[in-house]
């Protein structure tokens, strides 16, 4: 009873249990010692030990277990040095703990020690110097070992494929004596890793006997590359997969997009566990339906934080950032605790919505769960804040990170220009390049848009030639964007135009965006028309496009183009979508758009939005010619 209590996790219950008992002899105080290590209680497991009236070579073997799980190889090694009679085991665990935190002089040093070493602690040394990428000391403890097992011959196998020495680990496996199935799908694994297909499915045709392991790595290495024929091929030939199989196949289908597929898969499988579920929430949610994401989810019999997670990323990714924060409220009230992820998505959710209060109750959780120091959730606030006008608070965010990476640098930037001030961007650059930290494409995009905001062409366009000039980077769309803008807002619309046309790249949605929007500011129809017509290339239905070129001809009095476009509008089937908005009312995001009669006060607000439609048109702050704007 004391056992089984332990084991789940009702370590107080087990300790009263034992408490109770009227004699107790040795397997009980080792049971119960068993029972506070498997629950990483290392003070009460020694406080026992302590107290044990008699012990045994088991008992001594618990307590130095429960000190190297747990890390703490200091107190092992007096506690390995106290023990009267050392075995065999004891020495291996000594090894086996030194192994684990990477301290591998101290485990080839007590290795050494060992009388008469076992082949179980030949194997950890050799582990240990493979997983640590010292392969040539993993070879020599290879080749020093007075006898080899099959185990041997797979930790040295599978040190090459860990480090890609992928002829190095085909040359051992041929030497090989005997095989299992481990060596042969460690092999095939090996070829996957490195991108040999072809020699993996060659490799699992010669395999005398046909292991569902292997014919699963083999089938990850074609959903990797999309190539979910071969895949799908390989799996019908399986005649029992198991749960890893069908979840790989179903991941396949959802990375390619093919949720038809996936979702077949899923009804037939056997039987689902909580990764199967996970994956088709996720897959639904990158496809856009988050209908049926949410239908999953609520279908789930036993959710995970990776399910939670999928969810309310799912609903950021669609823009849905109201219901993100709703869930991430349920998610608390459900016991369920959030990781960095999701308090990186939540915060995401409010910097998109200016929610400055949500933000910082969440930064007051961040700071209780100890996920502050992740350096994701720290980039998400400085967004966050920056987002929400507050600035300074994201630079002290940044200042007081434990460590910061290129995203919270371009995090910083972008939030300064976001928020006007362009030179201090310009600053934080040179701050960035002072501490070694090299910029990459998004870095400019942040810079590029702060001089376009503040009207700093010479320096904007010295920033854009130096991208190539100075370092690795070839200028992409949404850099040439921004110069257009730049030099758009300058009222240089030639140039816009003379560089969209001589880009080496084709200009995108974004590019003739930033045109079009510059010809409404300095009231140019001719370059209107033109960056219009590409741009309804690009997106024939979307509406503030066709608004736009309207309200340009509107101003410039062209009221047969104003009309030739409103025909084209009905043609296309072209229509606008009512304006949705959010505010923050007593710590909680309310949304409402702008033709929702059903809200109780809905005339008190129309009114209101009339008065101010009025004064802002006294002021001249609106064109009454901006016909298509209203809603």
């Amino acid at each position: 009873m004391i056992s089984a209590y332990a084991k789940n996790g009702r370590v107080v219950e087990a300790r009263r249990l034992f408490d109770q008992m009227p004699y107790r002899n040795l397997v009980s105080w080792n049971t119960m010692i068993a029972g506070y290590s498997h629950n990483g209680c290392v003070a009460e497991a020694a406080e026992l030990f302590d107290r044990m009236p008699k012990r045994d070579a088991f008992s001594w073997t618990l307590m130095i277990t429960c000190y190297t799980r747990n890390g703490e190889l200091e107190e092992a090694r007096r506690l390995f040095d106290r023990m009267p009679e050392k075995d065999v085991v004891s020495w291996n665990l000594m090894v086996e703990g030194f192994v684990r935190v990477g301290d591998l002089v101290s485990a080839f040093e007590c290795f050494r020690r060992i009388p008469n070493p076992n082949v179980i602690s030949w194997v950890t040394l050799l582990n240990g110097y493979c997983k640590s990428g010292c392969i040539v000391e993993g070879r020599r403890i290879f080749d020093q070992m007075p006898e080899k097992n099959v185990v041997s011959w797979n930790a040295m196998l599978a040190g090459y494929i860990r480090c890609l020495q992928i002829d190095e680990a085909y040359q051992l496996f041929m030497e090989m004596p005997e095989r299992n199935s481990i060596s042969w799908t460690t092999m095939i694994d090996g070829y996957v890793r490195v991108g040999k297909l072809s020699e993996a499915s060659n490799l699992l045709n010669m395999m005398p006997f046909k292991d569902v392991v292997a014919q699963t790595a083999l089938i990850n290495g074609y959903v990797q590359r999309m190539k979910m024929d071969e895949a799908h091929h390989i799996f019908r030939e399986i005649s029992t997969p198991d749960v890893v199989c069908w979840n790989t196949m179903i991941s396949g289908y959802v990375q390619c997009g093919i949720m038809d597929e996936a979702l077949e898969l899923f009804m037939r499988m056997p039987k689902k566990d909580v990764v199967s579920w996970n994956t088709m929430i996720a897959g639904y949610a990158q496809d856009g339906q988050m209908d049926k994401a949410l239908r999953f989810f609520h279908e789930m019999v036993k959710k995970n934080r990776v399910s939670w997670n999928s969810v309310i990323s799912g609903f950021i990714q669609n823009g849905f950032y109201v219901e993100a924060l709703q869930h991430f409220k349920m998610m608390r009230k459900e016991g369920k605790d959030p990781d960095w992820s999701t308090f990186a998505c939540a915060l995401s959710g409010c910097a998109n919505l200016a929610a400055l209060q949500v933000g910082t109750q969440l930064h007051n959780l961040l700071l209780k769960s100890g996920h502050i120091i992740d350096i994701f959730a720290g980039n998400a606030l400085i967004t966050m804040y920056a987002r929400c006008g507050r600035i300074l608070t994201a630079r002290q965010v940044f200042d007081e990170m434990v460590s910061v990476d290129l995203v919270s640098w371009n995090s910083l930037i972008a939030g300064h220009a976001l928020n006007g001030y362009a030179k201090a961007a310009i600053s934080i650059f040179q701050e960035m390049k002072k501490n070694g930290v090299a910029p990459d494409e998004v870095t400019f995009i942040g810079l590029l848009s702060a001089c376009s905001h503040a009207g700093m062409v010479d320096d904007g366009l010295e920033l854009f030639y130096s991208m190539s000039r100075d370092y690795p980077i070839t200028p992409v769309a949404e850099h040439y964007a921004c110069v257009v803008d730049l030099l758009g807002r300058a009222g240089r619309l030639g140039e816009a135009l003379k560089l969209v046309k001589g880009m080496p790249i084709k200009a995108n949605a974004g590019i003739w965006g930033s045109l079009l929007g510059a010809c409404r500011m300095h009231k140019n129809p001719e370059v209107a028309n033109v960056a219009a017509e590409k741009l309804f290339e690009f997106e024939p239905h979307t509406t503030s496009n066709y608004v736009l070129l309207s309200n340009i001809h509107a101003e410039a009095g062209s009221w047969g183009e104003v009309e030739r476009v409103r025909v084209l509008m009905k043609e296309r089937g072209v229509w606008k979508q009512p304006a949705r908005s959010w505010i923050e009312i007593k710590n909680e995001v309310r949304s409402f758009s702008s033709d929702d009669s059903t809200e109780p006060r809905a005339a008190e607000v129309f009114m209101v939005l009339r008065v101010l439609n009025a004064q802002m048109r006294n002021i001249g702050h609106m064109s009454d010619s901006s016909l298509l704007d209203c809603g």
